[in-house]
């Protein structure tokens, strides 16, 4: 019974995954993520008075947290389901909701275009500054939404592909831990002084788990991009194949180069941080034009939804067979 209580389930993946469309992450105040959050910061600050703000430190941040938090999610579905079937599956269901998060990424994505289309640049930099660290003063609507669309493709590996590929491969312990890492990496994988050591183990546990995934949401934009009228899925192969180095980091390049291709556009572009620029590499076919219209936003929503389906889809198919 224990075990069963945590092995990943097909119906309540795909009544999680139309929770999340339809209302979004919820918002309470004992979010998992928030939780996690708020443990994070209380086990560091104790590592670092203790002397351990190292390497070993980080490692024994992701232990503490993998053991508290996969523990305890598990020990509270396995009481629930112990208690009653249905409140095992209740409890399961609205772990799996709250640990998946892409409506309010698309929700975020569509500020940015709204404000744009607008006139109102002002909201249209504000939104896009929600989605990344980059400077927003020096961009126009076009950069923008340019930015909002590589926030989508980026966040579809980290926010959605990856919690239902470990769900999946572990049930809720896995997709628990994952999330615990992605917080890491978040709050501490930074290349900074107080950060490049004891965020280390972070940072590259969040690479490591997402680098399956990262590939597989490249192959998943190509058949979406083939299956989704305007988009090109030979596009999204060939450019994610092709250009995936050019971002930084193994995996962010992957499904940012395979959506500037499906939607035949170029993203990314100048792009200043504190003041420098930083870069003005373009990832996408050179001949495409850049990306920056409502109809662009609007088209890489597309790819990505049906992205999506596809990813539910043989989720639930391989679930269902096992």
């Amino acid at each position: 019974m224990v075990l069963s209580s945590l092995a990943p389930r097909a119906d309540l993946l795909a009544v999680a995954v139309v929770l999340d469309l339809l209302l979004g992450d919820p918002v309470y105040r004992w979010h998992p993520v928030r939780l996690i959050g708020g443990s994070l910061r209380w086990i560091e600050t104790r590592l670092r008075a203790a002397g351990a703000d190292g390497y070993l430190g980080g490692c024994v941040l992701f232990l503490v947290l993998a053991l508290v938090w996969g523990g305890s999610t598990s020990a509270l579905l396995a009481g629930a389901a112990r208690l009653h079937p249905v409140a095992g599956s209740v409890v399961h269901l609205f772990l799996l909701y709250s640990l998946l998060a892409l409506r309010d990424l698309l929700k975020h994505v569509g500020a940015i275009d709204a404000a744009a289309a607008a006139g109102d640049l002002a909201a249209a930099r504000k939104a896009a500054g929600r989605l990344v660290g980059r400077d927003t003063d020096r961009m126009d609507a076009a950069a923008c939404r340019r930015s909002g669309i590589e926030s989508l493709a980026e966040n579809l590996v980290d926010g959605f592909v990856s919690p239902i590929f470990w769900y999946c491969l572990a049930g809720v312990p896995g997709i628990v831990v994952f999330k615990a890492v992605s917080t890491m990496d978040s709050m501490v994988g930074y290349k900074t002084e107080r950060y490049l050591r004891f965020g280390w183990c972070g940072a590259r546990l969040d690479d490591l788990m997402n680098l399956i995934p990262a590939r597989l949401t490249w192959l998943l934009i190509a058949c979406a991009g083939a299956l989704t009228p305007g988009s090109s899925g030979r596009g999204a192969l060939r450019i994610g194949w092709r250009q995936h180095a050019i971002v930084p980091g193994p995996n962010a390049g992957w499904s940012e180069a395979a959506l500037a291709g499906a939607i035949r556009r170029r993203l990314a572009g100048p792009i200043w941080l504190s003041g420098r620029r930083v870069t003005d590499v373009w990832i996408g076919d050179p001949a495409a034009a850049a990306a920056g219209t409502s109809a662009d936003c609007r088209q890489a929503r597309r790819t990505v939804l049906l992205t999506v389906a596809l990813v539910v889809g043989a989720a639930i198919v391989l679930l269902a067979a096992a």
